[in-house]
């Protein structure tokens, strides 16, 4: 048995060489597959429903993609559409399905596979027990569902589709996995190595020497697949492959999917020439019980944001304790504008310094108390309402620009604003509001399966 996966890149709108894709299809590929979502860039594009990458990028990949399948006639499967999975994401998607067919003159059955989750059957599901938190978990309750919730699907309702006659299938969230894994499990592929392959092509070339948003390739046989990128001039190591079994895993050996966990432990992995690499031994352990991922957000409030640098050695010195003092200020100021309508439980104001713990804070271990020549400084206000977010951080920016250093007499200016003004209003911020699992009674129960002629 042999069966040939062609990963298009990481993600639907990231790009990829053409020429690298013409050279995926002259392999004769089974299935053409792309990720198109993730939560990586955090909860916002699930709060929103906005995709992450422009609508120009993501047709130009997807233009792309339609084409080669319609030479091949071989499925094509994008999950995850416009980055979230929301059903919103995969009407957009669609769109641009739909406007490919008519400007490049080609016809397919479309599978449109929608994920979002009716706040009705999750309360139901968490009264039942069927809700269950991961670690660590966000305390909920059935007002949390009455936000964004969307169910990751694993290869079931993608194998569904593709049996009932799909030849391209547009799915709401799933496993990055899951997409590459659903063809060569429904045509009998040794499940472990299916799993471990789709695992590593899920990135595109992101696992390939030197890393890219490009084409990857996969063989899968009955005691091994190969796996190789796209590019002549990328290549695939040993070391670089079984590395991205570490990549968003807590444990690089044992990977849990919808249905089961993919073990790598006794996986080797063999260079069979500068570009390709051979993987032998993955296993796939079925799980007792199936469960499916939620993934939700809420809106956290409204954010202004100001960014602004340091030079003065003794402003550096003296801000971070200078913060300190400027947010019990800041307290009393809030309280004298706004009195009772805004409490200190219902705002934030954050500074991070960036050159003094300002990306690890607190967990940061290299603390060697030399003081950096410059600082830059990020200062986030964070309210209910984005009229109190901006009224906030115009007084905080005030100050801030003005705070009494120690050693110096009269006033000075103590931070530089690149911008004017120096407030910078983002909108509507998000938190995610789950790490849970449910237990559907079947895998198909919570995804919606609709067909089209396009």
């Amino acid at each position: 048995m042999e069966i040939r996966v062609l990963a298009g890149n990481g993600c639907l709108g990231t790009g990829f060489k053409p020429e690298s894709l013409e050279r995926g299809v002259a392999m004769k590929p089974h299935v053409i597959a792309c990720d198109a979502g993730s939560t990586d860039s955090g909860p916002s594009a699930l709060g929103e429903g906005r995709p992450k990458l422009s609508r120009e990028a993501c047709k130009r990949d997807l233009r792309l993609l339609l084409i080669a399948r319609d030479r091949l006639q071989v499925p094509l499967i994008v999950g995850s559409c416009g980055t979230s999975g929301r059903d919103v994401g995969v009407d957009w998607v669609t769109e641009m399905a739909r406007e490919i067919a008519t400007e490049e003159n080609i016809s397919f059955r479309l599978a449109v596979i929608k994920s979002d989750q009716q706040p009705e059957y999750l309360k139901r599901q968490l009264t039942n027990g069927r809700i269950r938190p991961l670690e660590p978990a966000p305390p909920i309750g059935a007002g949390t569902f009455d936000s964004p919730v969307v169910g990751m699907m694993g290869t079931e309702p993608i194998v569904a589709a593709i049996e009932a006659g799909a030849q391209v299938i547009l799915a709401g969230r799933a496993s990055d996995s899951a997409l590459y894994a659903a063809v060569p499990v429904a045509l009998g592929a040794d499940p472990g190595l299916a799993w471990h392959a789709a695992k590593t092509l899920e990135c595109g070339a992101a696992c390939a020497v030197v890393p890219a948003a490009d084409s990857m390739f996969a063989t899968i046989r009955d005691d091994h697949f190969d796996i190789e990128p796209l590019d002549p001039q990328a290549r695939c190591t040993p070391l670089g492959i079984a590395a991205h079994t570490l990549y968003e895993n807590a444990n690089p050996f044992l990977l849990t999917e919808p249905g089961g966990v993919i073990d790598t432990e006794g996986a080797t992995y063999e260079a069979l020439d500068e570009r390709r690499v051979r993987v032998r031994g993955s296993r796939f352990l079925p799980s007792a019980e199936y469960t499916i991922k939620l993934e939700g957000a809420a809106i956290a409030g409204y954010q202004t944001v100001i960014v602004g640098g340091v030079r003065d050695p003794h402003v550096i010195k003296a801000l971070p304790a200078l913060v300190q003092h400027a947010k019990g200020y800041f307290r009393g100021r809030v309280a004298d504008l706004f009195g009772d309508t805004l409490t200190p439980d219902d705002y934030d104001i954050e500074y991070r310094l960036y050159g003094i713990d300002g990306v690890m804070g607190g967990l940061e271990p290299l603390r060697n108390g030399a003081a950096p020549h410059e600082l830059g400084v990020l200062i986030t206000v964070t309210a209910p309402t984005q009229e109190q977010a901006d009224k906030i951080a115009t007084f905080v920016a005030h100050v801030s620009s003005h705070l009494p250093v120690p050693g110096y007499e009269g006033i000075i200016s103590t931070i530089a604003y690149p911008f004017s003004p120096p407030e910078i209003p983002r909108g509507a911020v998000y938190r995610f509001t789950l790490n849970h699992i449910n237990v559907p009674d079947t895998p198909l129960d919570m995804f919606r399966t609709t067909f089209f002629e396009v």
